[in-house]
């Protein structure tokens, strides 16, 4: 077993809410470490990390960048994600490919939204976690108060690390200094504190100390520091100013000596689903002699160099000319090039080990989510699932030139693929094409590039919002389909029942059918009916969900019997038995979060009752600012962006969540049927 060429390897993301200076601090690490000549400039457009137009333009990150640079004898693979949470799927996504999350906080405002998320999402995924205080040479901070909220909300085991001093102008390291001088605490205290911590994951440090008093050397706490960080025991806090280089230094330092190698880490395990077994877990072991097994966390469609996988090596060594499969498919593809990212560099590499994060190009079987492997024996191995945001900001969107409805879906799903969180709706009552995603810059940020990129121009208006059906009660539904036409008829009866099931199963198909009175060569006939019924809704014209459909009985003729009767008959069947099992109409609920000054807030909760809405929670905020948090249903928020603009003047912001389906005021409902109707009406 070999794992000496990985354990120099480091993985680290750098997470948290936007504007905290995560991508001002890549590129200070990267120019600090000697990898580029100079630091770029966010405001100059000139960064490593933010290459892309868009970025350039909008002055803020839409994409997670991958870069790598080497410190103190260590190579280090980082990830700048973006922070606001518009772009969660690429901040979520680079969690599955690191060991190490670099929570960034802005020392000026404080923990927000994103840094909690991200700082919870990294925990659940047993990620070690190191909180990065930035700016701290800003003025009209308070960092001892900040320290304070991290422990409050963070837990007591985010100790120091490092103290800054000079007024944010330098750091003081404490692992190695038990005095000195800091802007604010004691060298001294912090250091026996973080000692404390780390000898208590040691039981021979712990009873020498307590013995004879004597202090372990930084090298002697190295193995604890790795056991705490790993166990979640210690969360250590630094401070830098990534514009300055204040604490820059110490940062790569840490990275280098303190942050887990591939062996040190929390690996995230893989599945092995094989038939008639319930999935098994394993761990991947971080040894370059054993069969490839890499996770693809990012897919990237280049204009210039085609579909981009990229993907992070957890077991093996994958080599250039390697064949592999992606996934469950049956075709193994040879790998024509391999690169590791310099931003928008690609530079080409003859092997990749376990821990190193690089890339494919021009394949078409790799996706998203996806395992490289390197036998069939592996197919069923799959990545511990991701959680993301349901999108449900959505836009309806239509070529503005004729000709460009194709091209439009072909553009779309090129975005899909890079976007987990970016979805693609075609309603068949409508006939509109809906795009979907976590926030109104997020769509922005697709139309500009789909103008920018794609040169295609686009109409919008707001979408109809993605109501659902259900049913509440049993009810039986019969349907004899009988056509004669001269030749060959068609015949096919069907007798089937529906039942509701709780709300989020989905749907069950089940056959009761006794006796062949049904042949089985055409239930799958009937089951197809039965979804066509589903997709057509029964009330309103929605998507009918969580439902059980049984099949109970039937009849066919040696002759007529068909595919497309029991199909016909299927549908019809499943429709009269919906209407008689008192159907209701679904409305999506979201969980929604403004934050403003607290002047506002007498005016937001008063309009977000108005809405349907009601608070949950109201937390105080930095700069005299407060987040409300609250449920409101979807479609009372078609205008809120300016609603919020006006009551807060230009100073509010605030962003979505999917929370659950509920149903909707017996007068929507109402609405909703007549609409349904008159349109049925009107297209017969």
């Amino acid at each position: 077993m070999s794992q000496n060429l990985s354990s120099t390897i480091r993985t680290v993301a750098l997470v948290g809410h936007g504007a905290a200076g995560k991508t001002t601090l890549a590129e200070s690490l990267l120019a600090a470490s000697g990898a580029i000549k100079s630091r770029g400039s966010v405001e100059k457009g000139s960064t490593v990390c933010d290459f892309d137009p868009i970025e350039k333009e909008l002055g803020h990150s839409l994409q997670s960048a991958l870069v790598s640079f080497k410190t103190g004898g260590a190579h280090v693979h980082l990830i700048d994600t973006p922070g606001y949470p518009d772009f969660a799927s690429q901040a979520i996504s680079a969690l599955a490919a690191v060991d190490t999350a670099l929570v960034v906080i802005n020392a000026q405002t404080g923990i927000e939204l994103s840094t909690e998320r991200m700082f919870t999402q990294a925990g659940e995924r047993g990620l070690c976690r190191m909180i990065v205080v930035n700016k701290i040479d800003a003025d009209n901070i308070d960092l001892l108060a900040l320290v304070n909220d991290i422990r409050a909300r963070f837990g007591k085991q985010c100790l120091l690390l490092e103290l800054p001093l000079h007024h944010g102008q330098d750091v003081v390291e404490l692992l190695g200094h038990a005095d000195g001088e800091s802007d604010f605490a004691s060298v001294a205290a912090e250091h026996r504190a973080l000692i404390d911590q780390l000898i208590e994951e040691d039981d021979s440090l712990l009873a020498r100390y307590l013995e004879d008093g004597l202090e372990p050397s930084p090298q002697e706490l190295h193995a604890p520091f790795e056991r705490a960080l790993r166990a979640g025991h210690l969360i250590p806090i630094l401070f830098v100013s990534a514009k300055t280089g204040a604490g820059v230094t110490q940062l790569l330092d840490a990275l280098a000596k303190l942050a887990p190698s591939p062996a040190e880490g929390n690996p995230p395990p893989f599945y092995r689903d094989e038939p008639g077994k319930p999935s098994q877990a394993f761990l991947a072991q971080p040894d370059d002699e054993l069969p490839v097994l890499a996770h693809v966390f990012k897919v990237v469609v280049d204009p210039f160099i085609g579909k981009l996988g990229v993907f992070r090596v957890h077991q093996g060594t994958l080599r250039k000319d390697a064949q592999l499969f992606a996934g469950a498919s049956k075709h193994a593809f040879k790998v024509p090039h391999l690169y590791r990212l310099q931003g928008k560099d690609y530079i080409e590499v003859p092997a990749l080990i376990p821990g190193d994060i690089g890339a494919i190009a021009k394949v078409d079987d790799i996706e998203f989510d996806c395992v490289l492997h390197e036998s069939h024996e592996q197919d069923s191995i799959h990545f511990k699932a991701l959680q993301f945001p349901q999108p449900m900001q959505g836009l309806a969107v239509h070529p503005r030139r004729k000709g460009d409805e194709q091209r439009l879906f072909e553009v779309l799903n090129k975005l899909a693929l890079e976007d987990p969180c970016f979805k693609i709706e075609r309603h068949p009552g409508t006939h509109e094409t809906v795009i979907r995603g976590l926030g109104e810059m997020h769509l922005r940020t697709k139309l500009l590039r789909m103008q920018q990129q794609y040169k295609l121009e686009l109409d919008t208006s707001a979408p109809q919002i993605a109501y659902r059906e259900t049913i509440t009660g049993q009810a039986d539904g019969h349907c004899r389909h009988k056509k004669q036409s001269g030749g060959a008829g068609q015949f096919g009866e069907v007798m089937l029942r529906v039942e509701p099931l709780a709300r989020g199963t989905g749907f069950e198909f089940v056959d009761q059918v006794k006796g062949g009175a049904i042949p089985g060569v055409f239930m799958a006939a009937v089951e197809k009916g039965v979804r066509q019924a589903l997709v057509e809704g029964a009330v309103a014209g929605f998507g009918l969900e969580d439902l059980r459909v049984t099949v109970l009985d039937g009849k066919t003729h040696a002759v007529d019997g068909k595919d497309i009767a029991f199909t016909t008959a299927g549908r019809k069947a499943t429709l009269d038995a919906v209407l008689k099992a008192s159907p209701i109409v679904l409305e999506p609920l979201v969980n929604i979060e403004v934050v403003a000054p607290e002047a506002s807030i007498g005016d937001l909760t008063g309009d977000l009752a108005a809405r349907r809405g009601h608070v949950t929670s109201t937390q105080p905020r930095s700069n005299g600012h407060v987040a409300i948090g609250g449920q409101i249903p979807l479609a009372e928020l078609d205008d809120y962006q300016g609603r919020l603009k006006s009551l807060t003047a230009g100073q509010g912001s605030y962003t979505l969540s999917f929370s659950h389906y509920a149903p909707v005021p017996g007068g929507t409902q109402q609405q909703l049927a007549s609409k349904y109707q008159a349109l049925s009406l009107g297209e017969e």
